[in-house]
């Protein structure tokens, strides 16, 4: 194994009702977990979103609300899924711009606190658009000398990605084969949030990145205008980015 890892590693894959991380329910989930002695373990969960799956998501996936119908809920299986990703860092693909923060919602929805600060991030698509701007199929290709069988499985997927992560420490000699390396380097931009509403100012501030506030510092508009953050608490965004802002104005306080 090429990756240099310190704790274990969880790479994990969605599949889900659609692309909305405010709205939508995830129908599948794996977690492929690599400790640092390079042994493995998987696990892959059918779940029942709760809500009809649009023709257009089960054409890409193939999963059918027949096929959900008696699998559990999700509230029913976030501890079993908290318990396998606690202690470990986050892998996947796309997975900082879509699977982390739909996860970040479902678990926030049932009830676990999931608190992003404890776990580092790491994206091979983003490492792959970065060093050679494709997508999965294509990684795995050129990564891998494959081709992928199953795409849109979320067990296919997610083996995939992470044979790719492996490949692309050994392909890259300028590549970081530690997860704090590769995660510094999943980023596009650092955001204080998931879904990118919140940013950080030169100072390290966070700033909103929407609204008629935008670019100023979140905790001085909060301490002149605090119905802004009772708006925004029951306005429809994103669970994790209301956490945050409860933080900053939590700590606008004092």
């Amino acid at each position: 194994m090429n990756l240099k890892l310190h704790k274990p590693f969880c790479v994990f894959d969605l599949e889900t009702t659609g692309t909305n991380v405010s709205k939508d329910r995830i129908v599948e989930i794996c977690v492929l977990k690599v400790n640092p002695d390079a042994s493995r373990e998987s696990k892959t969960w059918l779940v029942n979103p709760g809500m009809f799956i649009p023709k257009e998501a089960s054409e890409i996936h193939g999963i059918t609300d027949e096929d959900v119908k008696n699998a559990p809920k999700f509230s029913e299986i976030a501890p079993k899924i908290m318990e396998m990703i606690a202690g470990s860092d986050l892998g996947g693909f796309n997975s900082n711009r879509f699977d982390v923060p739909l996860l970040a919602e479902e678990l926030l929805r049932a009830g676990i606190d999931f608190d992003l600060s404890k776990f580092k991030l790491v994206d091979a698509q983003t490492i792959f658009h970065k060093m050679e701007p494709r997508n999965l199929s294509a990684a795995y290709r050129f990564y891998c000398g494959k081709e992928l069988e199953n795409a849109h499985s979320a067990e296919a997927d997610v083996l995939a990605t992470f044979e790719v992560l492996d490949a692309q420490v050994a392909h890259y000699e300028d590549l970081p084969n530690d997860v704090a390396g590769l995660s510094e380097l999943s980023f596009h931009h650092k955001f204080a949030d998931l879904a990118g509403m919140i940013h950080f100012d030169p100072d390290g501030q966070e700033i909103f990145a929407f609204g008629k506030y935008k670019g100023q510092r979140v905790k001085d508009v909060f301490q002149k205008d605090i119905g802004y953050y009772g708006w925004i608490q029951n306005a429809d965004f994103p669970l994790y980015t209301k956490k945050v802002l409860t933080g900053i104005q939590l700590r606008s306080k004092f």
